[in-house]
């Protein structure tokens, strides 16, 4: 699917239009590149989708922030998805409504592919988008 692309750091603008500036780098938007394959959704590549394909889990009562918190709990792949030193989950960003929220960071054989916010959002289209190392980046969307 059609994005726009950081050429420094990699992220995804969802939205349609470039950022002035990265939201995740900072690189002015002239860093930025559309590409058609920019991203991958379960239909577009069926074998690989079990385990590249977001699940995206919201538990409505968050344990940590009793008050206005929602909890959003991301796992790559409803078959989890493997982190080893030549194959893993190198990011996963987080969207509401377009826009960006958070990016986490993960490293081969000592982590799990996944990753959790406490939003304060109570509704909204929540999308996640994963980076495999080998099989590029992979989206999913929930409403709130």
């Amino acid at each position: 699917m059609k994005g726009i692309v950081c050429k420094v750091c990699g992220y995804i603008e969802i939205s349609g239009s470039a950022p002035d500036k990265c939201p995740v780098c900072g690189a002015p938007k002239t860093a930025f590149q559309e590409k058609q394959d920019a991203f991958k959704t379960a239909k577009d590549e069926v074998s690989l989708s079990e385990k590249h394909t977001p699940v995206i889990t919201v538990v409505r009562k968050c344990g940590l922030i009793p008050d206005g918190c929602l909890d959003v709990h991301a796992k790559v792949g409803a078959v989890t998805h493997p982190m080893l030193a030549e194959h893993y989950i190198t990011i996963i960003d987080f969207y509401l409504d377009q826009s960006f929220l958070a990016r986490v960071h993960l490293t081969p054989l000592r982590l799990n592919p996944a990753a959790a916010l406490h939003l304060k959002a109570e509704s909204g289209k929540l999308a996640v988008i994963e980076h495999c190392n080998l099989h590029g980046a992979w989206i999913s969307e929930t409403d709130l």
